[in-house]
Order: C-alpha cells, then structure tokens, then sequence
C-alpha cells in the first residue's frame, strides 16, 4: 500500500504492540478472536491507538470528525440537547469525546441558549485524550471548564441527555466467515508474513445464536458488534430520565447485510487514508466497522429504553436548524461565510456525511417529539 511511513519513534510502538499482541496469540493457543485483536490494537494502555499520545483527530491527525469540520454541528447538536435539559434539568454525558472540540462547542452554545447543565461528564478511558480535552475546553470556553468532571465509568443512575458521537463504530467486532459448510470466526494468528487471518468454526454461545438469524449467501464476510451491543445495553440501565443521542456511520439491518456487501464493511484510517487491511502497522491506526443500528436499537430495549427517533445525520441538522445558524453568518463577508457553506455541504450532502451519518434516540421518561426527528423519520429502516 502506498500510504505514508510512520516516524522512527511510531514505528517502535506499533512493535511493542505487535509484541503483546503475539503473546495473547500464544496464551490463547496460537489464535486470537479479531475483537481481542482489535481491542489490543485500538486500547492497550500506553500502546493502543486510543491509548498513546499520537495525535488522532483533525488535519494532523488521521481523520477529522463532524465537530472539528465546524463548529455550527455542535451548536446545532446543542439545540436539541437544550430541549432534553429543559424536559428532565438534567447534565449531560458524553462518551468519547475526540478532541473536546464537541464539549467545547456545545457548552459554548448552552451558555448562549441560557441552558447550562451543573455538570457535563466526560466518559474518557484514555489518560492521553483526557490531558488534550483538558485543553482544548481550557482553551475555548474558560468560564465553562468547572462545569467538566471525567469519569473512568457511567454512574449507577443517570438523567439528562447522553451524547456519544462516532464512539459506537470504534468498539472491537468479531467477524465473521458465512460459508457453504457453516459459519466460522475469523482470527489472527502469526507467521512468517506477519498477522493474517484464519478461519475456525464458530462455537455455541450467543455469537453463534446471532449469526444464525442473519441470512446472508455462501462466502460472506461481516461482523457482529457484541461489545457495542453490551455497551448500549449498560448505558440503557444506567438513564431513569433522559435522552440517548447517537451519531454514527452505518445501517439497519437489511442494509448492513446487504448481499452486495459481502466483504463487510471493516475499514482503517491513517493520514487521511482510508484502507481495509487491520494489521497494516498495528497501534498506528483507527480501525472501525460501520454500526448495525437495528442490534443497538435492540440492545436499547432490552435496557428499558423507548425508540424515538432514527434519521440521517442531514436530516437531523436541518431539524434542529442549522440553516438558521449559518444565516447568522453575513453572506457578504465571504472569507467567513463560503468556509461555513463548504462545511455544511460536507455535513449535509448525501455525496458527503449527511446520508451514510444517522442519528438515533432513546429516551425514558419522556413523552414528547424531539426536535431533531420531526421530519425525515427512517425507523423502518431499522
């Protein structure tokens, strides 16, 4: 592949990784689960991608986010937050949170709308990325940076509006093999080519189950998110009064195992390039696999929430009125106006985020419409 060569110091991490990873590949027999390899490759602490100091987001790092495209998608975001905090006078709780471009931007926007929660919480397992929120809120919104408390993990209960934007996507997937004599697990073994894949029959137990429901032909490759369906179904026990917003690439069901798409839909990110080999220099990429929105709506119910809304990412945005907050930019003053335009476009525009984006809501407790869903709903995708 003809993507950039990694610095002398990067290059030694992702070997330190590779190291560990070949020593859980022999602790487990000489072969290991994708997602444990994913998990290892994305989060081993100190060595992982989300886990060492490199930088991750924006022009310098490996991809740009919504939040750092402009700072309109969070004040649009930060409308329908405001809605949330005026049904439950709840905080807000935001996974993940990249750069703290998003916090930044959406507490900028709550002071303005005179909708400031006492607490917004940042779930962060990162030590690093918690050091560069840290100063990115700091930096942006001064006044507002008290108001900011990290946790290592949700809080037993919980009521406000939880946000989590592209999170879902970066969580570990096992993939899977739907062959003609049965369905088999792809795992990650060693050799002397380095990591590469290899197929083993797929065991009795709840991934088994799963994969079973899912009709797809002969010689089909996917993944079944379990972790993200584990993580959606914890947050849904943790809200008693509040809202679940989550952004993220991906599809219902029937899309996502659509049977065009039979080599699935794993992807990896660096510089700026997006490839789909995940041992390309492990530890020094973004590895991710678009969200099957209909599992984690499952995993919501289980949980005791109610479905309230699924949309595109554009539809969502002209609900809450981002139109209204460009317009707030003048038209004659073009060095600051045509950026804005350009961002939105990317936003918005099916070519772009605003089709393959969706946004999904939870809620408990709370019985009216919101406001990002009004128009545009696409439950029956799911």
């Amino acid at each position: 592949m003809f993507l950039p060569k990694p610095e002398p110091y990067a290059l030694a991490i992702s070997a330190q990784l590779s190291e560990l990873v070949q020593e859980n590949i022999l602790k487990h027999g000489g072969a290991l689960d994708f997602a444990h390899y994913m998990d290892l490759a994305l989060y081993a602490p100190a060595l992982g991608y989300y886990a060492a100091g490199a930088v991750k987001f924006g022009a310098e790092g490996d991809f740009i986010t919504a939040p750092e495209i402009s700072p309109l998608f969070g004040q649009t975001l930060a409308r329908q937050i405001a809605q949330v905090l005026m049904l439950t006078g709840g905080d807000v709780f935001e996974a993940g949170a990249g750069s703290g471009a998003l916090a930044a931007t959406v507490l900028g926007a709550l002071a303005e709308l005179d909708c400031l929660p006492d607490h917004y919480y940042l779930l962060e397992v990162s030590a690093d990325l918690r050091e560069r929120q840290a100063q990115h809120i700091a930096q942006q919104v001064p006044d507002l940076a008290h108001r900011v408390v990290w946790l290592d993990s949700w809080p037993e209960a919980m009521t406000g509006c939880v946000i989590a934007n592209e999170l879902l996507d970066a969580l570990p997937v096992h993939m899977l093999h739907w062959r003609g004599e049965g369905i088999y697990q792809r795992q990650v073994i060693w050799d002397e080519q380095g990591f590469v894949w290899q197929d083993a029959p797929l065991p009795a137990g709840e991934l088994r189950e799963l994969a079973e429901q899912i009709a797809v032909p002969p010689d089909y490759i996917s993944e079944i998110g379990l972790v993200g369906q584990a993580w959606v179904r914890s947050l849904a026990d943790r809200v008693r009064h509040g809202v679940v917003l989550l952004i993220d690439y991906g599809f219902g069901e029937h899309e996502y195992y659509h049977p065009q798409r039979s080599q699935g839909t794993l992807m990896c990110h660096y510089r700026h390039f997006a490839h789909p080999d995940p041992f390309y220099f492990p530890g020094l990429q973004d590895i991710t696999a678009h969200v099957d929105f209909t599992a984690m709506t499952v995993s919501a119910q289980q949980g005791g929430l109610k479905l309230a809304g699924f949309t595109t990412q554009a539809h969502f945005l002209a609900n809450c009125g981002i139109t209204d907050l460009l317009a707030h930019t003048p038209p004659d003053q073009p060095a600051k106006y045509l950026p804005q335009v350009a961002a939105v476009q990317k936003l918005m525009s099916p070519a772009e985020m605003g089709e393959l984006f969706k946004v999904i809501a939870f809620t408990r407790g709370i019985d009216q419409p919101l406001m990002g869903f009004v128009q545009g709903d696409q439950r029956r995708r799911l």
